[in-house]
């Protein structure tokens, strides 16, 4: 029996096994897979380009990243080898590549608002195929950046080309994120949104991990197959292909819906009936202030991680990878526990106990002696205590808005979500630097625990 959707309507009770018993949400999920990790691989396309073409690395054996990474090590270590061994090459790669990042941040947080508010006037479907479409597009323009041509500002003009390229590719991006998002309940019951949405942030979590991780491999590989036939410049075709793809499959989902034309409202006024839709439901406003909280919190970690690291025998500055990875792994067993037995358990319980356990890991790496073990457990214990918390709130988000507001409260999400996320990159370095390490973990604590009162939580049994 049919729900209208294209999903059989005697699915199971729950779990991931429900979830990806339907159809159309299968197409979706395996549309963000591609998306995704098209998007991390476009980073590591962009770094790799700079560390061969313009931060002069010839080395193709190891990589330019490799490269790059063992003269940072170096440095970090106070050894002259750096120095002797192409210092300024590895400080012109971070430069330039910091611009690369600064051009993809930048669209998401001034562009998700507006973006939403479209998001809820266009066919969602047309949306999400139209903005990976144009971004496979885009991608297969980059190699014409690597043509001779004028220098500008000391740089060859192929590098100002390539943050042209991301500015676009990023602000296509908001337009996917927020039809994406509010796809979900269309395809999904509301008795299975907590698992899909379980499904949806592990797979954003793995395909951060793997895509930055097998990213330059996968370049190099398929650089050199596709040279065994002659086909040089093999290692463009990867963002496209996989940009593509998504495009392809999300073709094929069919959410029922009724797009709006606005009527004759500007998008100022859309954007004033998402925030007033915001301060008049307590549940909405407190889900999307945890998620602002959440997400400034691991943007902090992620600096203050370095720190941590440097403390821990055995570890080292150069290793905070490690902390992070342990973080992701907790996040995406998080999600997968959520998604299995979440039902079993309110939303109420669920936020406070994910509060709860950030909380409780922030103030055990502050307070424990740096050993190793320890310190591995308590990142993973942060990893799950973010999946009991971000997930039950993205979920009630969902539920919980009106399906011609879903676009505009995503924007608005997305919007505050990223600058809660760019902020704490410099606000942690300069705490660190003031107050010490420990206090600053025990501050962010404070917070955590402080926000456990704070739209408690989101009205919800």
């Amino acid at each position: 029996m049919s729900d209208g959707t294209g999903n059989d309507a005697t699915q199971p009770s729950g779990g991931l096994q429900a979830v990806l018993a339907l159809p159309q949400f299968r197409r979706l999920w395996l549309g963000q897979v591609f998306s995704q990790l098209a998007d991390k691989f476009y980073i590591v396309l962009m770094v790799f380009l700079i560390a061969q073409t313009w931060a002069g690395s010839t080395t193709v054996e190891h990589g330019p990243l490799a490269d790059a990474a063992e003269l940072i090590r170096q440095r970090g270590m106070g050894g002259e080898t750096f120095e002797a061994s192409g210092g300024n090459e590895a400080q012109l790669i971070t430069l330039l590549a910091t611009g690369i990042y600064v051009a993809n941040t930048l669209p998401a947080m001034v562009l998700g608002s507006v973006a939403g508010v479209w998001a809820d006037r266009w066919p969602k479907r047309a949306v999400m195929v139209a903005s990976n479409a144009l971004r496979a597009l885009l991608a297969l323009a980059v190699p014409l950046m690597l043509l001779p041509g004028p220098v500008v500002l000391g740089i060859s003009w192929g590098y100002w080309g390539l943050l042209l390229i991301t500015l676009l590719e990023s602000c296509l991006t908001q337009f996917f994120a927020p039809a994406e998002q509010a796809t979900i309940p269309l395809l999904v019951d509301r008795p299975l949104l907590l698992p899909a949405n379980s499904l949806y942030t592990t797979t954003t979590m793995a395909a951060t991990i793997v895509g930055y991780a097998i990213g330059e491999p996968v370049l190099q590989l398929l650089r050199a197959a596709l040279l065994q036939i002659g086909v040089r410049g093999g290692h463009f075709l990867l963002v496209p292909l996989f940009y593509g793809l998504a495009a392809l499959v999300l073709l094929f989902v069919t959410p029922a819906e009724r797009p709006l034309d606005g009527g004759g409202r500007s998008v100022w006024g859309d954007l004033q009936e998402g925030l007033r839709f915001l301060q008049e439901q307590g549940s909405v406003r407190g889900a999307v202030l945890h998620l602002v909280l959440l997400y400034s919190l691991l943007a902090a970690l992620y600096v203050l991680s370095i720190g941590m690291a440097s403390r821990v025998q055995g570890l080292g500055p150069t290793r905070f990878g490690i902390l992070l990875a342990l973080s992701g792994l907790g996040l995406a067993v998080g999600g997968l526990l959520v998604a299995q037995l979440g039902h079993r358990f309110s939303r109420r319980l669920l936020a406070t106990a994910g509060l709860g356990g950030i909380g409780f890991s922030l103030v055990g790496l502050a307070q424990l002696r740096p050993a190793l073990t320890p310190t591995l457990i308590l990142c993973v214990v942060l990893g799950l205590g973010a999946a009991c918390l971000g997930i039950p709130a993205q979920t009630t988000i969902q539920e919980d808005t009106p399906e011609h507001l879903r676009g505009k409260v995503f924007g608005l999400q997305n919007n505050l979500v990223n600058i809660a996320l760019s902020l704490p990159l410099v606000l942690a370095g300069t705490l660190v630097s003031s107050v010490g390490l420990r206090p600053v973990l025990l501050m962010l604590a404070l917070v955590v625990l402080a926000g456990i009162a704070l739209e408690l939580p989101w009205g919800r049994r």
